[in-house]
Order: C-alpha cells, then sequence, then structure tokens
C-alpha cells in the first residue's frame, strides 16, 4: 500500500523528479504549484517516489476533506512505471479515513472504477501542435475561421507579456461579477501562481489591443512536460464583439506549431466552450471526478446547511 506523508514531511526534489519523468506528469502537480494553489497538501507515496498521489485538503467546521483547488483542472495518480486500474484502486483505498469528504479530478490516465466512489466523467480538448500551421488551419471550423477573419479585420494588435494584475483586472470587471465562488483570496493565489510560472520560464501571456490602446482580451498559457496549458483568460465587451480570444488562440497556435507540444485547452463540460475548442481541430478526451461522502447523517446535514448559507 502506499504511504500517506504529511506535508513537513515530503522529499519535494523527489516528489518534482517522479513528476518530471512520469509519462502522466503534467504541470499542476509539481511541488511549486500545489503549494501555491493548496497549502499543506499532504500525498500518498509508493515505493520511494516512484508514484506519487496529491491529497490537496482543507478544514471546514471540523471537518478534513479533500477537494480540487481553483485553477488546477487535474490531478490524481502520477507514475514513473505501469499503471493499471488496480493500482489507482490501490491509491484511492489509501486515502486515510479522516478525510470524511473527497471531491477530487484524477488525471486522463487514471483509470478508475467506482469502488464506493461517485464517478463522473469530464471533458477535456486538446490539439497536438506537432504539424505545420496551414495544416492545423485547414482543420479549424468554418465558423472559427469566419470569426478569425473578423478578428483580424477589427484593428487588433496582438502582444505579448502582459502583465498578470491586468489580465486578471479585465476578467473581474467582466465575466467575474457573476462568479460569486471566486473571492479576492483566490485572485490573490492566482496571481501569485502566473508569477511563480513566469519565473520560471513557463508562462507567456498574449494580449489584444483595441485601436485605442485598451486591451480588450488576454490569454495566459503555462508550458511544462510537453503540454501548453491554457490557463486563464480575459474578456471584455469589445473584445467578445471583435472575436478576440479566437485571434489570441489562433496566434499561440502559430507561434507553436511544428513543436512537440500537445495544446490543453483546459477544457469544460460546457457546451458552448467545447464548441470554441473544437472550432480549432482539438480533440475530445475524459478524465474523472471522484466523489465520496463518508460524514455521519447528522453532521453531513449541518455541512451542507452550513455550505447552503456562505453560498447564499
Amino acid at each position: 500500500m502506499p504511504e500517506y506523508i504529511q506535508h513537513k514531511d515530503l522529499d519535494k526534489a523527489q516528489w518534482d523528479k517522479c513528476i518530471s519523468r512520469a509519462f502522466n506528469g503534467i504541470v499542476y502537480a509539481y511541488s511549486w504549484f500545489l503549494d501555491t494553489v493548496s497549502p499543506g497538501w499532504d500525498a500518498l507515496v509508493e515505493n520511494d517516489y516512484e508514484r506519487v498521489f496529491p491529497l490537496t485538503w482543507k478544514k471546514k467546521y471540523g471537518v478534513y476533506y479533500l477537494h480540487q483547488p481553483f485553477f488546477t483542472q487535474q490531478l490524481g495518480i502520477f507514475s514513473m512505471s505501469i499503471l493499471t486500474p488496480d493500482i489507482v484502486r490501490r491509491f484511492l483505498e489509501g486515502i486515510p479515513e479522516k478525510f470524511r469528504l473527497t471531491e477530487i479530478n484524477l488525471n486522463t490516465l487514471n483509470k478508475v472504477e467506482p469502488n464506493g466512489f461517485e464517478v463522473e466523467k469530464q471533458i477535456n480538448h486538446e490539439l497536438d501542435l506537432i504539424k505545420s500551421y496551414p495544416v492545423l488551419k485547414k482543420n479549424y471550423s468554418t465558423n472559427t475561421r469566419r470569426n478569425l477573419k473578423k478578428a483580424e479585420a477589427s484593428g487588433l494588435t496582438v502582444m505579448k507579456n502582459q502583465r498578470p494584475e491586468d489580465v486578471i483586472r479585465l476578467f473581474r470587471e467582466n465575466r467575474g461579477r457573476d462568479l460569486s465562488h471566486l473571492h479576492d483570496e483566490d485572485y490573490l493565489r492566482l496571481t501569485r501562481l502566473i508569477y511563480a510560472g513566469i519565473h520560471r520560464g513557463l508562462i507567456s501571456i498574449y494580449g489584444a489591443f483595441s485601436e485605442r490602446n485598451e486591451l480588450c482580451a488576454a490569454a495566459v498559457f503555462l508550458t511544462s512536460n510537453r503540454k501548453s496549458v491554457f490557463l486563464f483568460s480575459g474578456l471584455s465587451g469589445e473584445g467578445r464583439d471583435k472575436r478576440a480570444m479566437f485571434l489570441l488562440v489562433d496566434r499561440f497556435i502559430r507561434d507553436h506549431a511544428q513543436k512537440h507540444l500537445v495544446f490543453d485547452f483546459d477544457g469544460s463540460n460546457d457546451p458552448n466552450l467545447s464548441r470554441f475548442y473544437k472550432g480549432f481541430g482539438s480533440t475530445e478526451c475524459h478524465y474523472y471526478k471522484i466523489r465520496r461522502n463518508t460524514l455521519p447523517f447528522m453532521v453531513n446535514l449541518a455541512w451542507k446547511l452550513k455550505q447552503r448559507k456562505r453560498d447564499e
């Protein structure tokens, strides 16, 4: 069985070596990323860091629970060797009993059976960038090519290396107004995360400016383990009207074509977002969300009531 290791006892050098060498390693699982999005995370570790499983936990109302941190699409079990459904099951069975609630996402290569968990399929979209830009563009949908042509004719200018604060501000002033579950501390954590990626040379930020030199769209891309993740974006009303996000994604694809990279759209179950991602010729793939609730009935009832009151 894998060993439960608390945060203070983790060997992060060994941990990061596993993620860098794992056949399913992804940027979300590096220690620096986890330290930012889930301070104090614990882990299950097997065979001297041959396989690892981050446990991103919180404690609320006296209850320890596992949750999926914001800005982190997938986690789960990572391995430098074979990873079968039986091994995945062994890790899930190794989750300490003190975590009475579990609601986390595994990664694409974690094949899982229910085994006491609710299992829900989630949608992602990926695009292999190994082909030339003209070939990739030929696979764009008719609607995407039409929107891209409109964006190119609208007088927008694309520039790189925008400030993280400007991207986040653009998001908060527009779509963020309708998202009550994101708070100041979440945006601060995102700012720190982007700067941590910039410090490591992993972040590219593209911005689209209007003819009045106003930022109307911006996108943050995070590249690691031969994968570029569409991590975060902001879009104003003007940027939406001018189809600016089509222009930014297309420019990123053009800049990185013919590289050994997979463009990970950080996909969504939202049909509108899925349509946007598919329009660039991406392939739909899946990962799994797992849930388990072992709270006693009365404690579970009180928990739900407090959560509902918090969300009002």
